[in-house]
């Protein structure tokens, strides 16, 4: 059975950082790309940042670009999205994903709150 269980969420004020993490079962790990994104209610599920299955290229959307970064230990089966600067903006669920070629998975989510 494939799990993707993110951790690292809660509530932080602008300008502060959180770390992400997302253990990953039940597939090869080193094979998959790993994605972040994130969703707030009402809208579409939107991609955060990428990375490749040998972390040799990474992906990140305009709006997180020099703020947020993604990194994987392929060793310990888990992905990370440091997150810093963050902004009011940034509040919402944050989904990891493994993806190889049509394979997907998701994990459940964890809630990022930016408020003062």
């Amino acid at each position: 059975q494939v799990r993707l269980v993110e951790s690292g969420g809660g509530l932080v004020q602008p300008g502060g950082s959180l770390g992400l993490s997302c253990a990953v079962s039940g597939l090869t790990f080193s094979r998959y790309a790993m994605s972040w994104y994130r969703q707030t209610p009402g809208k579409e599920r939107e991609l955060v940042a990428t990375i490749t299955s040998a972390s040799d290229s990474t992906n990140y959307a305009d709006s997180v670009k020099g703020r947020f970064t993604i990194s994987r230990d392929n060793a310990k089966n888990t992905a990370y999205l440091q997150m810093n600067s963050l902004k009011p903006d940034d509040t919402a669920v944050y989904y990891c994903n493994a993806k190889l070629i049509w394979q997907m998975y998701w994990g459940q989510g964890t809630q990022v709150t930016v408020s003062s």
